[in-house]
């Protein structure tokens, strides 16, 4: 994308900077708005118009064309979240008198229900490690990795983050720093919590080094795992396990949500356990759930 113009680049930095300072957000996240917004704003300077004549119809002009051009439901309403962030920002610095995009409803996204496996997948996935022939060289750390995966659901970015000194292992928890730097103590079981410790004596004593910190999870050079190495691991396995779903490391977290809620879990307790802000955004499990017991009843009842 072409760069922005002023007084569109400072209005940009300056919220930015909010998102930093003020909301905490991850690099991640602000990559995502920046890119967002950086759209938006370029089309606002094609119009010629200065930002404070901007006006609803412009905006839903700009929603229409992210449509036209193909982008997919979801992301246009993250694009709509952004402006609106944006907009309101605006105002409350004062750089705007009225707010645009007050009257500018969100659209319904299409529920989408995420990948899961199945138990005896998971299973297979979480074997394949220890049975490949020949064997990796860092199976050890890839089964620890895969098993603390599900047992805990936590994001893959949250999981190559884990230090050594939030994981306490013989209390069986762990100490998961997620968006915004918000904490919570999630449950190891005692088959993770077997496998963590295993890796930790047996290869990543080999593999520290001054560079290591005190993460958790280590590369051959003795750093912190990447998010790209975890995503190839859970992908170099899922092959091995003969998996014909696609999946990520994220596929384990849906699962770890699922199965728990398919065993009688509280949707409360699973809201905290994935750190979701609200149980709205946990909800969507209790769909798949529905899904299970329909494809249950299908498979044994005799009208099914």
């Amino acid at each position: 994308m072409q760069p922005l113009k002023e007084p569109y680049s400072n209005h940009l930095e300056s919220f930015i900077n909010y998102l930093t300072l003020e909301r905490n957000f991850s690099p991640h996240t602000k990559d995502s708005y920046r890119n967002d917004l950086t759209r938006y704003l370029l089309y606002l300077e094609s119009l010629g118009k200065p930002i404070a004549d901007i006006t609803l119809s412009d905006i839903q002009a700009f929603i229409l064309e992210l449509h036209n051009a193909g982008l997919e439901a979801r992301s246009v309403a993250r694009n709509i979240s952004a402006i609106r962030s944006f907009h309101k920002f605006l105002v409350r610095e004062n750089i705007l008198g009225v707010n645009a995009t007050e009257n500018l409803h969100q659209p319904k996204p299409a529920l989408h229900l995420p990948t899961v496996l199945t138990v005896d997948e998971v299973f297979r996935l979480l074997d394949a490690p220890m049975q490949e022939d020949p064997p990796a060289k860092y199976r050890l750390r890839d089964k620890a990795l895969l098993e603390l995966l599900y047992a805990t659901g936590t994001r893959v970015s949250e999981l190559v983050n884990l230090q050594q000194s939030n994981c306490y292992l013989d209390a069986g928890f762990a100490r998961i720093f997620g968006k915004g730097s918000k904490e919570r103590l999630v449950p190891v079981g005692r088959t993770a919590t077997e496998w963590v410790q295993r890796y930790q004596q047996d290869l990543r004593l080999n593999l520290s080094n001054r560079e290591s910190g005190d993460y958790l999870f280590l590369n051959a050079r003795g750093t912190k795992l990447s998010r790209m190495s975890a995503y190839t691991i859970v992908r170099h396995y899922s092959t091995t396990a003969c998996i014909k779903k696609k999946i990520s490391p994220h596929t384990l977290r849906h699962t770890f949500a699922t199965h728990l809620l398919e065993g009688g879990a509280d949707l409360r307790a699973v809201q905290e356990m994935l750190g979701h802000s609200s149980i709205i955004a946990t909800q969507i499990y209790t769909h798949i759930d529905r899904s299970f017991i329909k494809e249950v009843h299908k498979t044994f009842h005799p009208r099914g």
